[in-house]
C-alpha cells in the first residue's frame, strides 16, 4: 500500500514514504498529502525539526509513480491539476516554521531529487545513488525545479546532470553541495537520529529565526533583513530560551528549551 506514514518521538516528527514495492514511488494521493502532514509537524509543540524518509533502506523516492501517468497525468487538464498538486508538495518544507530535512538512504531518483531539494537540509548514506531522467523520458524539467537546484548546484552541476541524466553517488552529491552530511550505510539510522535529536534539542527559536532568514536571503540575494527576520531574530533575545541557554553555558550544563 503506498502511503505516508507520520511518527514523533524525541522531538523529531518523521514522515515516512512508504510504496516499497516501487522504491518509494510517490502516487498522487502522496503528494497531494504531504504538506496536510507537513504542516500537522509543523504545528505540534511536541516537534523541534521534521524528517522525511523513504520505507526500507533501497529508496528515499524513486520519482513520481509512472503507473498513474495514463489515469492522472494525461490531457491538459490532468496535467495541470497534478503538475498543482506536485508544487504544493515541494513549496510545503519552506512554508514549515521548523526544519525539514530529507534522510536518504537507496536510490533517490527525479522527484525524489526535486522533493529533498526543496527541504532545508539533506542527509544521506554513503550508498545512496542519484538521477534526474527527464531527458530520459522526454519531459520538460519545470523551472520552478530549476530554481530550487541552481541555489544548491550552480548552474554548471545543475545543467550537467540534467543533459547527460546520469546516476551520481553520494560523494559526488556532497561535493556539488546537494547534501550537507554523508553517514556510512550500515551506521544512517543512529547517526542521522543522532543529527536531528542534537537539532531538536537546541533553542527553537533560534533555529527558525535561522531558518527564516537563510530562506529569505536566498529568495532576495543582498536585500536587508525584512521585518519578519527582524522579529524572529529580536524574539530570541527576549525569550525565556535566552536566558536558560546563557545560565546553563555558566553553570556547565546542558540546557532545556522550551521553545518560548
Amino acid at each position: 500500500m503506498a502511503e505516508l506514514i507520520r511518527r514523533v518521538e524525541d522531538g523529531v516528527g518523521t514522515i515516512v514514504i512508504s510504496n516499497p514495492a516501487k522504491y518509494n514511488a510517490m502516487t498522487f494521493e502522496m503528494w497531494d498529502g504531504l504538506p496536510a502532514m507537513l504542516a500537522t509537524l509543523d504545528a505540534d509543540p511536541k516537534v523541534r525539526v521534521i524528517a522525511l524518509e523513504g520505507e526500507g533502506e533501497r529508496a528515499f523516492v524513486s520519482g513520481s509513480d509512472i503507473s498513474q501517468f495514463e489515469s492522472q497525468r494525461t490531457g491538459a487538464e490532468a496535467q495541470v491539476r497534478y503538475n498543482a498538486a506536485l508544487e504544493r508538495a515541494h513549496l510545503a518544507a519552506g512554508r514549515c516554521a521548523k526544519p525539514v530535512v530529507a534522510c536518504i538512504r537507496g536510490l533517490c531518483i527525479g522527484g525524489g531529487v526535486g522533493l529533498a531539494a526543496s527541504c532545508d537540509v539533506r542527509l544521506c548514506a554513503d550508498d545512496a545513488r542519484f538521477r534526474i531522467p527527464a531527458a530520459r523520458i522526454g519531459i520538460g524539467y519545470p523551472s520552478a525545479g530549476l530554481e530550487r537546484l541552481l541555489p544548491l548546484l550552480g548552474p554548471q552541476n545543475t545543467m550537467e546532470i540534467l543533459f547527460t541524466a546520469r546516476y551520481f553517488q553520494a560523494g559526488e552529491a556532497q561535493q556539488m553541495g546537494l547534501v550537507a552530511q554523508v553517514f556510512p550505510a550500515a551506521e544512517f539510522s543512529r547517526l542521522a537520529g543522532e543529527w536531528l535529536r542534537t537539532v531538536a534539542r537546541n533553542a527553537p527559536l533560534t533555529v527558525q529565526a535561522v531558518k527564516r532568514a537563510v530562506l529569505e536571503s536566498t529568495a532576495n540575494p543582498g536585500a536587508s533583513p525584512g521585518p519578519a527576520v527582524e522579529a524572529a531574530i529580536a524574539a530570541c533575545f527576549s525569550s525565556d530560551d535566552y536566558r536558560e541557554g546563557t545560565r546553563a553555558f555558566m553553570e556547565k550544563r546542558q540546557p532545556e528549551f522550551q521553545g518560548r
